[in-house]
């Protein structure tokens, strides 16, 4: 079966590698970059078939057009992959914006985010949290944070699929050269969770390298799922509505 997935931050590293994958394997992919400059890495991907999107995902409006344009694609699934290790879009980059774009493309049926292990050491606490910058929160905060969201999306739409997929520490521009970890297997398990039709891939889940593995406790809390969806709520003016729920 052929799917139509969109795969964020996709110029670069896993997200490039999923792209890549999943179109060699016949599906139709759309590619994403930050901006024009950065779409022509992209080139190739759109000679083979690939669709191309940009959007500066630290920027909310961005998103919104982004989750517009796409509107009525046909997407079946997005894989959040976009991400930044460190300044001021660390919270708009990892959490805000696959927050927005699950809220406004309410069709998807799977979401695939990427986590990471050092999630373990992120804090559950909300307070003092600006959402536009990374001010009073961190990377491990963030990947908690948009790890906790896949895991309440199920909950929230019956009939959807979430999973968090922790690539490891893998060699790319932010994990650096010498990172440990297998960069093949750092985008299989994602590229397989949004497309298969694996009976086991319909259980939401938290996995690494294709396996499942036990998150922080935080993220499977539902009060602090229903705090930070409040949270992001507030922020952006938009919330992820319960399936059927009027608006």
């Amino acid at each position: 079966m052929e799917h139509t997935v969109l795969v964020t931050g996709s110029t670069e590293g896993l997200g490039r590698l999923s792209a890549e994958s999943l179109l060699a394997d016949g599906h139709h992919v759309v590619v994403h970059a930050r901006n024009g400059s950065r779409a022509e890495t992209l080139s190739d991907l759109v000679d083979r078939g690939a669709t191309l999107v940009t959007a500066d995902l630290a920027d909310a409006r961005a998103v919104w057009r982004l989750a517009s344009e796409l509107g009525g694609s046909g997407l079946t699934a997005v894989i959040h992959n976009a991400g930044v290790l460190s300044g001021p879009d660390v919270l708009p980059v990892n959490v805000v914006a696959p927050y927005l774009l699950t809220a406004l493309l309410p069709d998807v049926r799977r979401h695939v985010v990427l986590t990471s292990g050092m999630h373990r050491g992120g804090s559950a606490s909300l307070d003092r949290i600006d959402w536009h910058t990374s001010t009073g929160s961190s990377y491990s905060d963030s990947k908690l944070f948009v790890t906790a969201i896949a895991a309440a999306l199920p909950r929230l739409r019956p009939g959807v699929v979430a999973h968090a997929v922790d690539p490891g520490w893998v060699p790319t521009k932010m994990g650096g050269a010498g990172a440990p970890d297998d960069l093949e297997a750092g985008h299989r398990t994602q590229d397989w969770l949004a497309v298969t039709d694996d009976p086991d891939a319909e259980t939401p889940g938290y996995w690494y390298h294709g396996e499942r593995a036990t998150p922080q406790t935080a993220v499977r809390d539902s009060a602090f799922q229903d705090a930070l969806l409040a949270a992001l709520a507030d922020v952006t003016g938009e919330r992820i509505r319960r399936s059927g729920a009027p608006d």
